[in-house]
Parts: C-alpha cells; sequence; structure tokens
C-alpha cells in the first residue's frame, strides 16, 4: 500500500491510497472461508460447498467489503499519525478515476480533505481582559426578596374586583339569546376562571371594573377576544372551529374573586425559602442569605461574559483565517442533504465563524492542559440542575433528589456532549482568569443585562 498526500495551499488536501492484491488477499480469503462454512446450496452439504461457486457468488463483494473497510482505516490511522488537523470527513475527489473492483489491483483512491487553517494564539499577563464583577446591592436584594415573596404567596378571596391587583374571577356562564335571556341548550360553563385585565378590548374588560360577589354581567366573547378563537375555546370549553363561529353575549354570575398576595416577612416565609433549619429568623438574616445565594449565580454570569469577551478578543487577535470554502460546503451539505444548497450559502458564514472559534478555544485548551473527567460532568449536571431548580423558585432541593434528577439528565447522550462543553468552559475560565491580566469592573445586574442584550 502506498499513501501520499498533497497540500500546497495548506488547507485543500488531497490524499491518494493505493491498494495492492496483498494488502487485503488474507481478509478476503478467511471472509469466503466463513461464507463457505454457513452457505447453503442445494446438493451440497453445509461446509462442502466448492470454493470457485463461493467466489463466484460472493467473491466480488468481499473483496469490495475488505478494500472500503482497509481504506477507510487507513485514511484515519494516516491523518492522526501525521497530525493533519482534518475539518469534517473525507470526500471522494473530483479527480477520482473509475475503479473497478472486479479487476486485479491495484485500485487507486483519491480523497479531498479539508485542512484547519494555521495559527498561533497564547494568552498570558500581557493580555489585559475585561470582567465585569456584579454588584449586589440593596436594590437587587430588594428585587430577590419580593421575587420570593411573590413564590411563597397564595390567593385570598377578595370583595371587589381590581384589575391592579391581577384578580382571578370564578363564576358561570351562560349562553344568552337574542332578547338576552338564558338560551335554551346553549352553552353553560361552570365555575369558568375568568382575569378580565387580560381581555383585549377595553370596553369589554371595562365591564367588570367593580364586580362582587353575585353580579351578573353580560358580555361578548367574540368582542373581547376578537382575534382569540383559542382563548373563546379554552373559556368556553368548545372546539376552535365552534368558537370561530360564535357570536352571542353571555352572561358571567361572579361566585368567588380571588387576589394573589405576597407572603408576609415573617418565620413560615423564612422556613418556606431557607428550610426549617436554614438557620434564617430575622429579615436580616434573610437579606443576608438572599446576598449568599446570589453570589455564586451572578458568578455564572460574570464568568460566561468574561469567555465571550476572550471569544472576541482572540478571535480579533487571530485576524481572518483562511479556509477551504468550497470543499467545507461540499462536507456541510452532505450533513445537510435534506436542507440543500440554499441553507448552507445561508448558514455558512455563521458556520465559519464557530468553527473558527472552536479551533482557537481548542489551542487554549491544550495550552492549559485542561481535560476532564466523569466528575467533572457530574458536577456541570449538577449545576445545571440546580439553576433549574432555582427558575422554580425551589432553592433547598434536597441533595438526594438533584442527583436522582442528575441521573436522568446523564442518561441522554446530548446532555452529556453539553455537560463536557459545560466542564471545559468552567474549567478554561479558571485558568484564563489566573494567567491573563484582568481589567475588573464593578456593575449593576441591570447594567450586565443591558450589556448582554446589547
Amino acid at each position: 500500500m502506498n499513501i501520499s498526500f498533497e497540500n500546497p495551499d495548506k488547507v485543500n488536501g488531497l490524499l491518494t491510497i493505493t491498494v495492492e492484491e496483498a494488502d487485503f488477499k488474507d481478509n478476503v480469503e478467511k471472509t469466503l472461508k466463513d461464507y463457505r462454512k454457513k452457505a447453503n446450496f442445494p446438493g451440497f452439504r453445509p461446509g462442502m460447498v466448492p470454493m470457485g461457486l463461493i467466489k463466484k457468488q460472493f467473491g466480488t463483494q468481499a473483496k469490495m467489503d475488505a478494500v472500503n473497510k482497509l481504506v477507510g482505516e487507513k485514511i484515519y490511522s494516516y491523518v492522526k499519525d501525521n497530525n493533519i488537523k482534518m475539518l469534517g470527513e473525507p470526500l471522494p475527489s473530483d479527480k477520482q478515476e473509475p475503479v473497478d473492483i472486479e479487476k486485479d489491483a491495484p485500485y487507486v483512491f483519491k480523497f479531498d480533505i479539508a485542512v484547519a487553517p494555521e495559527f498561533k494564539i497564547e494568552l498570558n499577563g500581557k493580555n489585559k481582559i475585561d470582567y465585569y464583577n456584579i454588584k449586589i446591592d440593596d436594590e437587587l436584594v430588594d428585587k430577590q426578596l419580593d421575587m420570593l415573596r411573590s413564590r411563597a404567596g397564595k390567593y385570598v378571596n377578595a370583595e371587589v374586583y381590581d384589575a391592579a391587583q391581577n384578580d382571578m374571577l370564578k363564576g358561570d356562564l351562560r349562553e344568552l339569546d337574542a332578547e338576552g335571556n338564558t338560551k335554551e341548550g346553549g352553552i353553560t360553563v361552570e365555575a369558568a376562571v375568568l382575569m378580565p385585565q387580560y381581555i383585549k378590548v377595553d370596553d369589554q374588560k371595562k365591564l367588570f371594573e367593580g364586580a362582587k360577589p353575585g353580579d351578573i354581567i353580560t358580555f361578548n366573547p367574540r368582542k373581547a377576544y376578537p382575534e382569540g378563537e383559542a382563548e373563546i375555546s379554552s373559556l368556553l370549553k368548545i372546539s376552535k372551529e365552534q368558537a370561530k363561529e360564535l357570536t352571542a353575549d353571555f352572561s358571567y354570575q361572579v361566585t368567588e374573586i380571588s387576589r394573589y398576595e405576597k407572603a408576609d416577612i415573617n418565620q413560615d416565609f423564612f422556613d418556606a425559602v431557607f428550610g426549617k433549619d436554614g438557620g434564617v429568623t430575622t429579615e436580616e438574616q434573610c437579606r443576608e442569605k438572599i446576598a449568599e445565594t446570589l453570589k455564586p449565580q451572578l458568578a455564572v454570569n460574570s464568568d460566561y461574559k468574561f469567555l465571550e469577551d476572550v471569544k472576541a478578543y482572540t478571535e480579533a487577535k487571530v485576524g481572518e483565517l483562511t479556509f477551504p470554502d468550497a470543499l467545507l460546503k461540499r462536507v456541510m451539505l452532505l450533513n445537510n442533504k435534506e436542507r440543500g444548497e440554499e441553507f448552507v450559502e445561508k448558514n455558512y458564514d455563521a458556520s465559519i465563524k464557530q468553527l473558527k472559534w472552536h479551533l482557537i478555544k481548542e489551542q487554549l485548551v491544550a495550552a492549559h492542559d485542561i481535560k476532564v473527567d466523569d466528575a467533572d460532568v457530574k458536577a456541570a449536571a449538577k449545576e445545571t440542575a440546580r439553576m433549574q431548580f432555582a427558575q422554580y423558585g425551589m432553592d433547598n432541593v434536597p441533595e438526594q433528589y438533584v442527583d436522582n434528577y442528575v441521573d436522568e439528565l446523564l442518561k441522554k447522550r446530548e446532555n452529556i456532549d453539553n455537560f463536557v462543553d459545560r466542564a471545559v468552559d468552567h474549567k478554561l475560565v479558571n485558568a484564563l482568569k489566573a494567567s491573563v491580566k484582568l481589567n475588573e469592573k464593578e456593575v449593576t445586574l441591570d447594567e450586565f443585562n443591558k450589556m448582554m442584550s446589547e
């Protein structure tokens, strides 16, 4: 076997493999002997079929399989042994001449190889990069405390409907006829829940102002939600098709008004938020605990922004890179056959931008000898799980439940890949923070969020 590699412009490679008969002969013979042991030919006992018949029946396919397997293995071993930074998969070259596998070797195979552009990036104390520390001020603690009170709140009965309080009504709906009387056989919904503040049209919304339990209000669902088949069908428990045809007025007799009240700041609230063993008994301790809880959450945001700034800094430092565009577009099209060339052209530039950062990040990871193990992946999964629980106000989920949820997350291959990336990013951020010169800046959360949105 002979393998050669041409790469005159450094990014478009041509790999040529010449396969001789001796390279695959033994494997073909072994395969055919295995076929012979299992072959079932009329007139012959198993294992006694003449080899000539076996070769005639299976010889070409066995040779093709052996050659394809051999070529595939040699491509990847050659690329690895010669440290070729291959992008994507090798593709059959346009220079490939037809190969007749039924003729004797040698067979020549040519493959186009997309090669990553050469560059060098290094970050150390000479490189100055911004790092934003998010300030935990009274305003931020106030907002978090208010959110926690909202999560721990409850509905109470109210005497008069007040839209400003986001009150919720419960009552009985009845379809009316043209004279304004309850329609016989019409639509009726008992204990229908309605929040008038979400009605689309003001004159229909105003009908409910100042309503009290026992009041009967006449309104028109179609006028209230002019284009809201979903709202109408949900309210009246009918199909969207029926909702499209509905024009009748309805009476709504209010039976109950519910108002959501935030939790009072007391021991019950402290226990609900921080647990009975949380050690919080005063508002001051509560605020300190909130600040303590916010600190690692905000650090995650700061680290994310830092890595984004590292990305922008290194991309500018590396400058423009030359990629084998035509070849990479072929690779991209191969991976997106169902989407076609239009998709490739539309998304190619964004894909190259991602690829550039991927190559930069690879060098940074290698330079800092960053490796992740199972413990790192599980830690990243735990962090994700706790963040998801926190979004629903569950800040004190027992470790057992977190571990069980993590076990479920780690059953999916795509989740594991994401957690590996998170673990690598976490270690890379810590390594870079220790090696570059940080230009630390203190900002409020609002200022930070504005930067991120921009």
